[in-house]
């Protein structure tokens, strides 16, 4: 990840254009190697995290849930590095093999991890399998609900994981 983007944080985002606009941010500091992981409830914004880190690194394609494709693979239009979404939800879960590396190489990506962005929604126990330094990101549906019962808002906080 480049410098440019600040290694940890906090940012409460009122709207999904917000969400998206933060992603981006980070998708334009995303790095071939670099790896993700979202970590929130259902329904906290961690796809339309996505969509926006997907329109930071200029890839193709529509970013959606991979919940029922388990990774997509999204490939750059200006010669960077590719996205490889990922619900590691599915890819640990029932009928796994209990190893998630491999499970991950079985899918037959047409790009190598180290030469690509993976984010991957509910990501841990993958994580620490594909990479030692990983940007963790949590995302925080409550808070701001606590406060203001109407609030749409979601708080993410972020710290770069260096082993």
């Amino acid at each position: 990840m480049r410098a440019s983007f600040p290694s940890s944080g906090s940012r409460e985002l009122a709207t999904a254009e917000q969400t998206q606009t933060f992603g981006e941010e980070l998708g334009r500091a995303l790095e071939p190697g670099d790896v993700v992981i979202l970590d929130g409830p259902l329904g906290a914004g961690k796809t339309t995290f996505t969509q926006g880190i997907a329109r930071g690194l200029q890839v193709k394609g529509r970013v959606t849930s991979p919940t029922f494709v388990i990774a997509r693979e999204h490939r750059s239009t200006v010669g960077g590095p590719a996205l490889i979404h990922v619900d590691a939800y599915r890819l640990l879960g029932e009928g796994s093999s209990g190893d998630p590396l491999g499970e991950l190489d079985a899918l037959d990506l047409d790009t190598e991890l180290s030469a690509a962005v993976v984010v991957a929604e509910w990501g841990g126990g993958l994580v620490e399998q594909i990479a030692e330094d990983y940007l963790l990101v949590k995302v925080d549906r409550e808070t701001a609900v606590l406060r203001d019962p109407e609030s749409e808002a979601r708080i993410f906080s972020w710290e770069l994981v260096e082993a």
